[in-house]
């Protein structure tokens, strides 16, 4: 249903209230009987055209009411988005300070290249002496 199209269906309801009330005091002006009244054309059209205004209007205000739950909840949505993102930064400002802190330079690590030939050393030998 036009969202738009309310006021001039609360116009419509209004005017066919009116006319209704007019219909009814000229019939019982005249002295009709109830049995004829329910027969009246007239007044049967009337009262359809504010049944119908009357529906138009509860459509109208069941769609307002779901656009307004449907706003409530992306306003909830986007704050829980947004509380997330606070408590993840707040996470990371609490950690950051922790990993900054330096006890001292590490001894750098050897390298895993190709294995370091150790030198051995040469045992010198002990020649005897000689006896000359």
């Amino acid at each position: 249903m036009n969202l738009k199209a309310k006021i001039y269906i609360e116009n419509q309801k209004k005017d066919g209230e009116a006319q209704l009330a007019a219909r009814l005091a000229l019939l019982h002006g005249k002295g009709m009987s109830p049995d004829a009244l329910q027969k009246d054309a007239t007044l049967r059209r009337i009262k359809a055209l504010v049944r119908k205004a009357e529906t138009r209007l509860a459509a109208i205000q069941a769609q307002e009411k779901l656009n307004q739950e449907r706003a409530q909840a992306k306003l909830a949505k986007l704050a829980a988005k947004q509380a997330a993102r606070e408590t993840a930064a707040a996470e990371t400002a609490e950690e950051a300070p922790a990993k900054k802190t330096k006890k001292g330079k590490k001894p750098p690590a050897p390298k895993e290249g190709k294995p370091e030939k150790k030198k051995e050393k040469k045992e010198k030998k002990v020649e005897p002496e000689e006896k000359a």
